[in-house]
Order: structure tokens, then C-alpha cells, then sequence
């Protein structure tokens, strides 16, 4: 039996929307030992160090935490995989994990022991902290595309925000004949494979794949060769795009965007701030819209994903200590709390069970709801070893095509197939 003295899972308790309310092991057996974490500069972890004062005197663990910077975060995991010793919890970039695989230690028996839901984390999430089939960390940050729209402009030209990629042709060829916005600001430029993000929906949308059961590219399929056709017409055929997408990086779709000169953005969930920001932008929030993304017609949706999970280190002296750590920071109440803070701004959340959270909505408008909408059926992508190197590979040939270097679609996917293939 455990003892009920967290003061957020008592919260939780009064909400009752939560899929599962972190509970002190009982006894407090890990009294006096110190969980050192190493954690991504964030202000979603700042505010979880902040609430550890609960945790704290729950379990009499100490908790430390380490910030480093982004750009020098893979860097440092590196340096703890190779010396050790200094960390008792981790995170970990998605795209990182496989690289990073003898640094944690399988937790899923601790994991179990406390009761967690696993089940309220989105699949593409937590694929993720999955490795050679044992559970070797938990989602704790977590983002996904929507299609954000002009709700005044696409009112102007008489149309709804597209529940599909069809429908989004459809309205984007109303709003250019009806305005004087571009129908959606997409990017075809090459720069760490952002002008793939909406091409994988749309190969998951013909029901194709980056690499098949075997590990062998399957993008060069017919399903592949439909979605890159797909994507390219956008800027070459269909003309929905603004003037010079072809080298477009993802900022300057935004930048479109937040100018007034694009209707409609497919993009990560947490620019929104920028979108209504007015330092930043044109737009007032009343202007902007958002939506599941759209889907392939008769197909599930999908979103391309964005996850860190935290785990434990193989050479921690207090992996018990840290595993009771990690049921406290990966309860849904917790999550809730900063969500709900209103002294912060924090929109990102993991579990099913506060996205669909009817509160957690009202304060957000709609948005949590909108990425379960399409987490729901999303599967995320199967990053592995390479990645880096892959992703430069496909997003030169994507480039290829928008900037007419290449035509041949068929004759571009196969040999980047095959440059793939000579290093996996």
C-alpha cells in the first residue's frame, strides 16, 4: 500500500480527470539520498523544480537539477555516456535515443511498481522511450503540428479550416481568388529537414512509410511517389504557396504567416505565441485559428512529432531513488498544475488525459483538443541510427524537386534510397 501525500495528487483527486495521481512509496525508503537530473534548458523543467519541495518532503529525496543549453545538450549527454557518474536522470531528445541507447538503463518494472497509466501517453510519444522492446524513459515534453488559419480571411473567402489536404487545396485556391493572401505558407529550403515535416504526413496519409519491417526505404514506393508529387504540386502546380517557397525554411512560412501574407501555416504548436505576439506579428489572436492537421482523404491522421523523455542512468548509484523521481514528474497532475499555473504560459503536455481535459481547453482555446485530435492516430516517426545523415539525404531531394533541379520524382526518391541504404 502507498501512502497518498502528494499535495498535486490531491489535487488531481478533486478534478477527476486524471488518467492516475502519483503516490509516495511508502516508508520513504529512499530518505536522504540526492537524484543529481541533467535536463534541457526549459522553462516547462524550471517549473517543475519548482514544485519539488512537495515531492521532496514526500519521499525525503533530494532533487538537483542541471540546465544546459540546447545546441549543447548532445554534447553533454555524450559526455555523461562516456565518463558516467554524474547524473541519476537524464533527458533526451526523440532523434537522440538510439545513439544515446547504453546511457539509460531499462525502468519498466520500477515504472510498473508505482502504478503509472502508460496507456494516457500518445503512442507517438512514447515509442520513444521504447528501446529493443523494454521502456527505457518517459515523455515528459512533447510537441505537435496543427494547421493554424486566418479565421477573418478564410470567413472573407467564404470556406471552413480543411479537415483534410484536399480540402486545404480547395480553400487555399478560394482564399487567393477571394484575397490577397496566399492560400498556406509551406517550406521546400533545406534546413534540419523542416521541409519534410508536412511530406511524412502526407507519405503516412497514402499509407506508406520512411523504411519498411526490414529497415530498407520505402519511401521511394508509390505511396512515396504520390506524396512527394502531392507536395510539389503545392508550389508548382497548384500555386498555393507564396512567391520563393521554393527556398523557404520553416521561418519564413511563420514570418508569411505572421505578415498577413499566408492564410493558412502548418506548423509546431508552440509558435503560437509568436503568431499573436506584437513584437512579432500583425495578427491578434482573434485572427488566428487552429486545427487538427488535415489528413489524406479516407486515411487517420497523423502528425509529425517532437518528444523528450527522461530516464535513468545505467550508472546511477540511487536508480530506485530516481525511479520514484520519475513517477512523480511524469504524473498527469503535475503536468495539469503548470498548465493550469496562471502566473506561467505553459502549454505542453503528454498525457491524453489533460489534453482532452475540458479546463485545460477553456484556458488554451481549444488547442489541447485539437493535438489529441491527431495524436489520437499518430504513430511518430522511427528515428534511429544515421538520423542526421538521413534527413540531409531526403530534404536535399525534396529541395531537388520544389527548385526544379530534378523532375523525375520516381528517378529522385530511388537514388536517395539508395545513398540511405549505403549508410544504414
Amino acid at each position: 500500500m502507498k501512502l497518498f501525500t502528494s499535495a498535486i495528487a490531491i489535487a488531481a483527486s478533486l478534478y477527476g480527470a486524471q488518467a492516475f495521481a502519483w503516490e509516495a512509496t511508502e516508508g520513504r525508503p529512499f530518505e536522504g539520498q540526492t537524484v543529481n537530473v541533467l535536463a534541457v534548458k526549459s522553462s516547462q523543467f524550471e517549473a517543475h523544480e519548482a514544485r519539488l519541495a512537495e515531492f521532496e518532503e514526500a519521499t525525503g529525496i533530494d532533487v538537483v537539477y542541471d540546465y544546459v543549453p540546447f545546441p549543447n545538450m548532445k554534447e553533454a549527454l555524450t559526455t555523461e555516456m562516456v565518463a558516467g557518474g554524474d547524473y541519476d536522470v537524464v533527458s533526451v531528445m526523440d532523434q537522440w535515443v538510439h545513439s544515446l541507447q547504453m546511457l539509460m538503463q531499462p525502468i519498466g518494472p520500477g515504472i510498473e511498481a508505482q502504478g503509472t497509466d502508460l496507456n494516457d501517453f500518445p503512442a507517438a510519444h512514447l515509442r520513444h522511450g521504447m528501446l529493443n522492446g523494454e521502456l527505457i524513459g518517459l515523455p515528459v515534453r512533447g510537441h505537435v503540428q496543427l494547421m493554424f488559419y486566418r479565421t477573418d480571411i478564410l470567413e472573407e473567402a467564404g470556406v471552413t479550416p480543411p479537415q483534410t489536404w484536399e480540402e486545404m487545396v480547395t480553400a487555399a485556391k478560394a482564399i487567393q481568388e477571394n484575397t490577397d493572401a496566399a492560400g498556406v505558407a509551406l517550406p521546400y529550403g533545406k534546413l534540419n529537414g523542416q521541409n519534410l515535416m508536412v511530406w511524412m504526413n502526407l507519405l503516412w496519409g497514402n499509407g506508406g512509410d520512411l523504411f519498411d519491417a526490414d529497415g530498407k526505404a520505402n519511401f521511394n514506393s508509390d505511396a512515396g511517389v504520390a506524396a512527394t508529387e502531392t507536395y510539389i504540386s503545392y508550389l508548382t502546380e497548384e500555386e498555393i504557396v507564396p512567391a520563393g517557397s521554393a527556398v523557404f525554411v520553416e521561418q519564413d512560412a511563420v514570418t508569411s504567416f505572421k505578415q498577413g501574407n499566408s492564410a493558412m501555416l502548418p506548423v509546431w504548436w508552440w509558435v503560437r505565441s509568436q503568431l499573436s505576439d506584437p513584437e512579432q506579428s500583425t495578427l491578434t489572436a482573434d485572427q488566428i485559428g487552429f486545427t487538427a492537421l488535415p489528413a489524406v482523404a479516407g486515411a487517420d491522421r497523423t502528425s509529425f512529432t517532437n518528444t523528450w523523455i527522461f530516464g535513468v542512468t545505467a550508472e546511477s548509484d540511487n536508480k530506485d531513488a530516481a525511479t520514484e523521481f520519475l513517477g512523480w514528474l511524469t504524473d498527469p497532475a503535475l503536468e495539469r498544475d503548470v498548465l493550469m499555473d496562471p502566473d506561467l504560459s505553459e502549454v505542453v503536455a503528454v498525457h491524453m488525459s489533460n489534453l482532452t481535459d475540458a479546463e485545460v481547453n477553456e484556458r488554451w482555446g481549444g488547442m489541447h483538443q485539437a493535438a489529441a485530435d491527431a495524436l489520437a492516430t499518430a504513430d511518430g516517426v522511427e528515428f534511429g541510427d544515421n538520423w542526421p545523415r538521413i534527413v540531409l539525404i531526403l530534404e536535399t531531394a525534396i529541395s531537388s524537386l520544389a527548385s526544379g533541379e530534378a523532375t523525375d520524382v520516381q528517378a529522385v526518391l530511388n537514388t536517395a534510397a539508395e545513398d540511405i541504404a549505403a549508410i544504414r
